[in-house]
């Protein structure tokens, strides 16, 4: 079925004539839905600290950091920012001229609102001869909203959502990367250094790389830190090969095979690649101004704190197991760790014969760990935490999108319409084991929860293989810890006019 052609493909690709062999057969057999235990909540398996623990927390992640321990703050930021602007960009080709939906009525009856407002009302004078509000008077709202998406103007429609103007300042507008900055040195610094890491699009990482050698002198002045700022690309070993309706290679029209972006949990690679004891991982849109900040600083040092806590206690139970010097009691007491604490379930647990048992706990505390932040459910779309059973018949938590939740099943439709909480992609990360070796994090994937959606190119139909995701499928076999943190740490911008909310003014 490969061609000479197609193994050099895949050569300059990285890519092995095996994994394209799996990859199409995982188009002809789907990927099994998973099997659900419950919803998690408060009761099952949500912590929600007191105001004292809270606190305990915050001294136990200062502790932590003040051992010199190396942080990172990992932020997704490949998005282009296109998907933002999507009613915008129908309004520029409809066949009216003046603001007819709710959307676009709001947007430019608030337009002086936006961050970017400023800098809008330049292009338009330079495009137009005249300014944002004298294009409006005479009625020309398309040349508003083209100068705000074209190429000419502030090229909105292209760039990454990172380099769009989000929030006011009296001193200037900050975008996204900004914030993230800010939010390094407040939470994520160790001994004055902040470490951020960014994963951008190859098209857009000049421009990225630019606009950061701009501001970050600003930022390490005003909060005393040096920061060292990295970046990654998705690799192009881990793009898929897109497939037919039947089941074969898709091919360009240059007879060439069509490979893919592998959507997100690509990035475990490039997490992989990271060196440090503790990585906290946010979307690059999940940003608030300063004067919202207080709130998002000390949960993330809260969820950091629980994460450190742990992982001490973890790395304990595995030096004891590793001693062989344990009494029963002990063992009852690393039983109850696992299950309770890191909410990791197995039913015939006592039936284990003591040597089995021991295996069976050094595997389940020798792993990668996770703290999420879940939020009170809202109806926001995305993933859900969830009590799901593993490949080894354990039962532990998991984030599930809902396209691998089995629709046809009332019961676990009713968990996840029902469910309490809601994932806001709020992780912090240990990925070191207790010998301070980096975890293999490609080795925790599991390869059963990619998807398959359908697509086209060039008017021809074709299937799309998305990998497990990076907090779905691609950290299944880690640690993982649910906690509930305060909605207004969560303010995704979806739409262009989500800028208007409270929460980013």
């Amino acid at each position: 079925m490969l061609s000479p052609k197609d193994l050099e493909q895949l050569a300059q690709k990285g890519i092995t004539p095996e994994q394209i062999e799996v990859q199409l057969n995982q188009f002809k057999t789907g990927f099994p839905f998973l099997k659900l235990d419950s919803a998690a909540s408060i009761e099952h398996g949500i912590v929600a600290p007191t105001a004292e623990e809270q606190q305990k927390y915050i001294a136990a992640w200062e502790a932590y950091k003040a051992e010199g321990k190396k942080v990172v703050k990992f932020v997704p930021a490949s998005g282009a920012a296109s998907r933002m602007f999507k009613d915008i960009f129908s309004f520029t080709t409809a066949d009216y001229d003046v603001p007819t939906t709710d959307f676009e009525k709001k947007y430019f009856a608030d337009i002086h609102k936006f961050a970017f407002f400023d800098a809008l009302d330049e292009v338009c004078q330079k495009n137009n001869g005249k300014g944002v509000d004298a294009l409006i008077a005479e009625g020309n709202y398309k040349a508003v909203a083209l100068n705000m998406l074209s190429k000419e103007g502030l090229n909105y429609g292209q760039l990454p959502k990172g380099m769009l103007l989000f929030h006011s300042y009296a001193e200037g507008a900050r975008t996204p990367m900004e914030e993230h900055l800010v939010e390094a040195a407040l939470y994520a610094s160790s001994d004055k250094k902040a470490n951020v890491h960014f994963t951008v699009s190859h098209e857009h990482l000049p421009f990225f790389k630019q606009r950061v050698a701009d501001k970050q002198q600003m930022y390490a002045d005003k909060y005393g830190v040096t920061y060292d700022i990295s970046f990654s690309e998705q690799k192009s070993s881990t793009d898929t090969i897109a497939a037919n309706p039947d089941g074969t290679p898709f091919r360009n029209e240059d007879d060439t095979l069509l490979f893919r972006p592998g959507g997100h949990g690509a990035l475990i690679e490039n997490l992989n690649d990271i060196d440090a004891d503790v990585v906290f991982i946010k979307n690059i849109d999940n940003v608030v101004p300063d004067r919202l900040k207080q709130s998002t600083v000390d949960y993330k040092q809260i969820i950091a704190g629980i994460l450190v806590d742990l992982q001490k206690k973890a790395f304990g139970y595995l030096e004891l197991l590793n001693s062989g010097k344990y009494t029963h009691e002990q063992i009852e007491e690393i039983i109850r760790f696992v299950q309770h604490d890191l909410c990791c379930r197995k039913q015939d647990i006592k039936e284990l014969e003591d040597a089995d048992l021991v295996i069976y706990l050094k595997n389940k505390l020798n792993r990668p760990m996770r703290v999420c932040g879940v939020v009170k459910n809202v109806g926001e779309p995305g993933g859900g935490p969830f009590n799901t059973y593993n490949q080894d018949g354990t039962v532990s938590l998991q984030i599930l999108e809902s396209s691998q939740i089995d629709k046809t099943n009332a019961e676990y439709m009713e968990m996840f319409t029902k469910g309490t909480h809601f994932n806001p992609v709020d992780l912090v990360c240990a990925v070191k084991d207790y010998k301070g070796e980096k975890f293999n994090l490609p080795q925790y994937v599991d390869k059963t929860t990619g998807f398959i959606s359908q697509k086209s190119k060039n008017g021809k139909d074709l299937q799309a293989l998305e990998l497990p995701g990076l907090w779905n499928g691609a950290m299944s076999d880690w640690n993982t810890i649910f906690v509930e943190v305060p909605l207004e740490t969560f303010n995704p911008v979806k739409t262009v006019n989500d800028l208007l909310r409270d929460a980013h003014q």
